[in-house]
C-alpha cells in the first residue's frame, strides 16, 4: 500500500510544524523589472528575530556547526566557506534571495543519519552565493557531500534576473546516494509559487531549463515508484503525491494567487481537492496584468476573499466576521472528521516578507526585503536593504523570546495588537490597516529619494551609501514599533467593552463636564443576528405585548 509523508506531515501541523508559502513575480511579470518572491513562516510557537550572517573569509580548516532550524540541535559540522557573504533575513549582499515550504513526501525518504536540515541549507546558500544558480549548484553539492537531514523541501531560490524552484528529498540513509533533487527556472514573464505541496510534475513537458540530480529518475525506478519512459516521469506524482490536504491545503494558496491575476476557475477542481479527476494546476501562469511590492504584499494578506473558499460565509467567523479559524485544522462531530480551511494568511505566522531584487542597481541598493515580524495582513512590511548590517532593536531583542514578552520587540507588540483584532476583526481591523497602510504608503513614497540619496553617495562613498541605507531601515523600522504600541492603547481604549467611542480629528470626545462621550453600541453583525435566530428560533424574540 502505497504511503506517502504528507499526510503524516499534515497530522503534526495540527499541533507544531513548519507550514509556508512563497509567491514568485519572474522580472518580465512586474511593473519595474524587479524580482519580487514572498515567504511566509507560519509556526505555531515560532519566535524569531531578523536573521543576521556577517560577511567574512575563514581559515583553512576552520568549520560550520549545524544546529537544527526548528530544534536547535546540533548535526555535526562541515568545513566553512573561504569567503562568506553577508545576510540580513532571507536575502544577501548580492541580491540573492532563499525561501521555503516543506512539502514532506514519502516518509521512507527521510534521512535522519544527514547532517544539513532545510533551513541550515537556505542560509548556507546565502551566504556562498552570488547568484540563484550558484546558490543551487553550493546548496546540492553540499547535501549530496554530507546529507540532507529534512522532509521533502520546496526552495525559491532568486536574483536580479531569475527564479528557480529547486525541490529536495532524501534517500533514506542509502549508503550510495544521499538525496534526489530537481531545479526548475521559471521563465521570465511568469508567477508561480508554492505551499507545502511539492509542484514540479512532468518537466520533461516543461519549455524552460531543467536541472537534476544524476538518481533524480533512477532512485524512483529503484523503489518501484516508476515504470514507465523517463519522458514521462512526473516527480511529485513519484515522490510526494498530492492528498486532499495537499490540495486544499496548500494548492489553493497557489490557485488564490494565481486568481488575482488569471480566471482560474478551471482548476478550481484541483484546489477544492475533492475530485481525484480534477486537472491538475500549471506550475507558472502568465498575470493578465503586472505585479509590483504592494501587490504582493496583499497576496500575501488573501483570506480567498471573494472565492469559493472564502471565509466569510459560516457561523465560524463569529460576531465580528473573522476571516481567520483556530487550529488544529481537523475537528471530529459525532465521528465524523471534517476540516478548516487554510488561507494564505494566518495567524501562526513568525515573519512575513516580500523580496524585491533589481538588477539595473549597484547590488547594495538594488536587494530590499520588506519585512514584518507577524501574520502579513497584520503588519507593515519595512524595508531592510540588502547591505544592512545593522538591526534595529525591535528585530533583534535582547531577552525577547516564545516566551518572555518585551514591548520593545516587534514580534511581541505586532501579536499584542493582532491578538486583540483576531476575535473582533470587523470592528478593531480598519483602524489597524489605516496605521498599516499609512506607514507602507510613506515608505513607497519615499524610496525613489532615499536611493537617489543612496546612488548619489554611492558615486563617491560606498560605504557612506551602505551606512545611510541600514541608518534609514533602522529609523523606519523604530517608527513601525512606535506606531504600533500607540496603535495597542489605541484600541483598547476606542473599542473597550466591545463599544466604540466617538472620535474628531484624532481626539476622543467629551462631554462639557470632561467626561468621555457616550459610546456606540454596534452589537451583532446582520449575518451572525440571522445566524443566531435561526439556531435558537424563538427563544429570545420579544414579546409583542
Amino acid at each position: 500500500m502505497k504511503k506517502t509523508f504528507i499526510t503524516l506531515f499534515f497530522l503534526s501541523l495540527m499541533s507544531y510544524a513548519s507550514a509556508c508559502t512563497n509567491f514568485i513575480a519572474t522580472k518580465g511579470a512586474t511593473k519595474d523589472g524587479s524580482v519580487l518572491v514572498t515567504y511566509n513562516a507560519d509556526d505555531y510557537g515560532l519566535f524569531t528575530n531578523l536573521c543576521h550572517y556577517p560577511a567574512g573569509t575563514h581559515a583553512k580548516g576552520d568549520r560550520r556547526e549545524i544546529i537544527d532550524y526548528d530544534t536547535h540541535e546540533s548535526h555535526g559540522f562541515i568545513p566553512e566557506a573561504p569567503v562568506t557573504y553577508n545576510v540580513i533575513g532571507n536575502i544577501n549582499e548580492y541580491q540573492v534571495s532563499i525561501g521555503e515550504t516543506t512539502y514532506g513526501g514519502r516518509e521512507e525518504m527521510v534521512d535522519k543519519t544527514g547532517t544539513i536540515d532545510y533551513g541550515s541549507l537556505m542560509y548556507l546558500g546565502l551566504q556562498r552565493s552570488k547568484t540563484a544558480r550558484e546558490a543551487i549548484k553550493v546548496m546540492t553539492s553540499l547535501v549530496e557531500t554530507y546529507g540532507y537531514n529534512s522532509e521533502g523541501e520546496t526552495f525559491t531560490i532568486a536574483d536580479p534576473n531569475e527564479v528557480w524552484l529547486l525541490e529536495m528529498q532524501g534517500c533514506g540513509g542509502d549508503k550510495k546516494q544521499k538525496v534526489v533533487w530537481v531545479a526548475v527556472r521559471i521563465p521570465d514573464g511568469m508567477i508561480s509559487g508554492h505551499a507545502n505541496q511539492s509542484r514540479i510534475g512532468q518537466f520533461s513537458t516543461y519549455n524552460t531549463e531543467v536541472i537534476t540530480s544524476k538518481n533524480c529518475i533512477s532512485f524512483a525506478r529503484s523503489k518501484g515508484w516508476f515504470t514507465g519512459k523517463d519522458k514521462d516521469f512526473n516527480w511529485k506524482m513519484a515522490y510526494a503525491e498530492p492528498t486532499f490536504g495537499g490540495r486544499r491545503w496548500c494548492d489553493a494558496r497557489v490557485w488564490s494567487f494565481f486568481n488575482h491575476f488569471k480566471d482560474m476557475s478551471h482548476w478550481l477542481p484541483w484546489a477544492l481537492g475533492k475530485d481525484p479527476k480534477a486537472e491538475d494546476m500549471p506550475l507558472w501562469i502568465q498575470p493578465d496584468k503586472k505585479l509590483d511590492v504592494a501587490i504582493m504584499e496583499n497576496c500575501m494578506r488573501d483570506h480567498y476573499e471573494g472565492t469559493a473558499l472564502a471565509l466569510d460565509n459560516d457561523i465560524a467567523q463569529g460576531i465580528w466576521d473573522c476571516p481567520y479559524r483556530p487550529t488544529p485544522l481537523q475537528y471530529e462531530v459525532d465521528g465524523k472528521k471534517y476540516f478548516n480551511e487554510r488561507p494564505t494568511s494566518t495567524q501562526q505566522t513568525g515573519f512575513s516578507y516580500v523580496a524585491q531584487l533589481r538588477s539595473w542597481l549597484p547590488r547594495e541598493i538594488g536587494g530590499i526585503l520588506w519585512f514584518g515580524n507577524d501574520d502579513g495582513n497584520m503588519v507593515a512590511y519595512v524595508p531592510i536593504y540588502c547591505s544592512n548590517t545593522v538591526r534595529a532593536e525591535c528585530f533583534n531583542t535582547p531577552g525577547a523570546d516564545a516566551v518572555t514578552f518585551s514591548d520593545k520587540n516587534a514580534f511581541w507588540v505586532c501579536n499584542w495588537v493582532s491578538n486583540m483584532v483576531y476575535p473582533r476583526y470587523s470592528q478593531l481591523f480598519p483602524a489597524l490597516k489605516e496605521v498599516r497602510d499609512s506607514l507602507e504608503n510613506s515608505y513607497f513614497a519615499a524610496q525613489k529619494g532615499v536611493e537617489e540619496k543612496a546612488l548619489s553617495l554611492y558615486n563617491s562613498d560606498k560605504a557612506a551609501a551602505v551606512k545611510y541605507l541600514n541608518d534609514y531601515s533602522v529609523e523606519k523600522s523604530d517608527e513601525m514599533i512606535a506606531r504600533w504600541r500607540q496603535l495597542a492603547t489605541y484600541l483598547i481604549v476606542k473599542f473597550n467593552d466591545m463599544t466604540i467611542k466617538p472620535e474628531k480629528d484624532g481626539q476622543f470626545l467629551r462631554t462639557k463636564t470632561g467626561l468621555g462621550e457616550r459610546v456606540k453600541r454596534p452589537g451583532y453583525s446582520n449575518y451572525f443576528k440571522q445566524q443566531l435566530v435561526k439556531q435558537t428560533g424563538d427563544r429570545f424574540l420579544m414579546p409583542t405585548k
